[in-house]
């Protein structure tokens, strides 16, 4: 045992690639690097940049070696050419001019003496200027490899002497390819799922998920389940978040709860878990059409889940589910109860499902026509004719009011056609004159600017036109549906609609007077159009917003103004004030 702990050699060192064939996930770069030395094409310079553990170095190293191998030296490394330098510890100008100086020295056997320089955004800024004479006119025996997790970090005037290669993520695919084959080679039981964890979690880096391996294979006593990878590295179970969007689908609000209690009670993050239900939701997404289900980075097992679940919910509602997700994974970081805010957002979620089947039940109930809808029996008026039958149902046996046809013709006449002259005395000018287009006789309104709020409150139904009608009627409804929901934040914006504003292009205009209200409202703003649409089976009704932000004025008062205040309130202050012989300081 005490001989097997003395040779144990991690397998990021073990495994480390020699060639270009052991090279994983970087196989553009590989085939470019091996093509440049066959046809002799050199730089003098090359930078290797991309995050950490993507072969950077490793890739610097066999270019190295390769560069001066030929048919004569095949078997020959040439390691006595190769120097390697670690910026992070020799960041200063004293040591870039001793190595500017060892740059002269030609090299004793092979062509080139090649330089890596890594971590090469440590430098600082005068070691930077100290090394760029060099890496312009560098001698012809010398090329340099800088290689960097930080590419921003280096001066533009290094960039422009280099040949950048910018080294990409290793994929969740090849990072478990890799993984089964040295598990096969030391002879380790793995399962698929825990590897796909593993690779998640190493987040494109093939040197953090052999570290990672390593580990669990110690831990595990050298078999990889999905459940010890799990419990390890503390990542939560995709059957969370499957019985999740089930309880959410089907409006199970106290089943949703009760699994995020047991969530957080297992030591997640809040953060993290909204984090992981919006990617579960996304995942959902790409697996409604076949052709992005290959975007999915999870086991095959894993996949077939997604897949099934996938058809029990629709695109809409994963949208939407996406919306409440983004909106609390916004307001968590500020959020001072994490726990409330996530699950108000699942409550939202859940109710997703209940307000779709309102707004189906209320396309089912079509409005009638609108003739109908008035019960009217309108005839036309004709030269003979000297009565008019008005719009309000009447028993038969109900005595119709007769008026002359002069009369009924000045009603009817437009504005400005009449002069003001020619305007009948007992005309009421205070009154809200009709359009031409509404076909009613009684011209008085005595609520002629009305509000959606003193339209609830209201019993008696005003007497505007049918179009105008119906969307107070749809405008009622939405309000009463909003108020039943507990949006009342929503519903006092609701209740400052204008009816009066609504134009002939039915037009909806909306009184917004702080930031708070305008996030409220365009919140809702989607949801709210579709409701008053179907409501009233009219497509063509907008919405319009008015930002007008009421700002209060502020007022100082001084100790008199105080103490008048408060006297007035309490008598028995001034009493007090006397007995006590009392001044007010000011």
């Amino acid at each position: 045992m005490a001989a097997q702990k003395e040779n144990f050699v991690v397998s990021a060192l073990k495994y480390r690639p020699l060639n270009w064939e052991e090279v994983v996930g970087q196989d553009a770069i590989t085939d470019t690097l091996k093509n440049s030395i066959e046809q002799g094409q050199l730089a003098h310079a090359y930078l290797f940049c991309g995050p950490r553990g993507v072969g950077k170095t490793t890739c610097a190293r066999i270019f190295a070696k390769e560069i001066n191998r030929s048919e004569e030296h095949l078997d020959e490394e040439f390691s006595f050419n190769v120097f390697e330098l670690d910026a992070a510890s020799n960041n200063k100008v004293d040591e870039i001019r001793s190595l500017t100086d060892q740059v002269r020295i030609p090299p004793q056997i092979g062509k080139y003496k090649v330089y890596i320089i890594d971590e090469v955004h440590m430098l600082s800024t005068q070691a930077f200027n100290a090394f760029l004479k060099t890496l312009e006119e560098p001698p012809k025996h010398a090329i340099f490899i800088l290689a960097t997790t930080e590419k921003h970090k280096i001066i533009p005037t290094i960039l422009s002497r280099c040949q950048i290669y910018d080294f990409n993520r290793i994929p969740v695919d090849t990072i478990v390819s890799h993984l089964e084959v040295i598990a096969k080679k030391e002879k380790i039981s793995v399962e698929s799922e825990a590897l796909h964890v593993i690779a998640q979690k190493a987040d494109g880096a093939l040197r953090d998920a052999l570290s990672i391996f390593d580990q669990l294979s110690s831990f595990t006593n050298r078999n990889l389940t999905y459940e010890a990878v799990l419990k390890n590295l503390h990542v939560l179970d995709y059957d969370y978040y499957f019985r999740l969007v089930d309880f959410l689908k089907s409006a199970d609000y106290s089943e949703a709860l009760l699994l995020l209690d047991e969530i957080l009670k297992l030591g997640f993050d809040a953060g993290h878990f909204i984090n992981g239900l919006g990617a579960h939701v996304r995942d959902l997404l790409v697996c409604q059409n076949p052709k992005t289900v290959q975007l999915l980075e999870v086991a095959d097992s894993v996949k077939k889940q997604y897949l099934q679940q996938a058809k029990s919910v629709e695109a809409q509602w994963l949208l939407a589910t996406l919306k409440e997700i983004q909106h609390a994974e916004f307001k968590i970081r500020g959020s001072l109860n994490q726990r409330l805010l996530i699950e108000v957002a699942m409550l939202s979620i859940a109710n997703l499902e209940t307000e779709k089947k309102n707004a189906e039940l209320s396309e089912t109930v079509a409005p009638q026509p609108r003739i109908k809808e008035q019960n009217s029996s309108i005839k036309p008026v004709t030269a003979d004719s000297t009565k008019v039958v008005s719009n309000i149902t009447e028993p038969e046996d109900a005595p119709v009011e007769t008026k002359p046809i002069k009369e009924v013709e000045a009603v009817f006449e437009p504005e400005f056609i009449q002069s003001k002259a020619e305007e009948p005395a007992n005309f009421d000018t205070t009154k809200r004159k009709r359009r031409t287009s509404t076909i009613s006789l009684n011209i008085d309104d005595p609520q002629p600017n009305k509000s959606v709020g003193d339209v609830i409150e209201s019993t008696s139904e005003a007497e505007y036109s049918v179009e105008r009608k119906s969307i107070e009627q749809a405008l009622k409804s939405a309000y009463n549906q909003y108020q039943t929901e507990g949006k009342n934040a929503f519903c006092a914006i609701l209740s400052r609609i204008d009816l009066s504003h609504i134009d002939d292009k039915k037009t909806i205009e909306v009184s917004l007077h702080h930031g708070v209200e305008e996030e409220e409202f365009s919140h809702h703003r989607s949801d709210y159009l579709q409701l008053i649409r179907s409501l009233t089976g009219d497509t063509q009704i907008q919405l319009t917003t008015n930002f007008t932000e009421q700002i209060t004025e502020t007022k100082l008062f001084t100790p008199r103004d105080k103490f008048e205040h408060l006297a007035k309130q309490n008598a028995s202050l001034i009493k007090l004030r006397q007995d006590l012989d009392l001044d007010i300081s000011y």
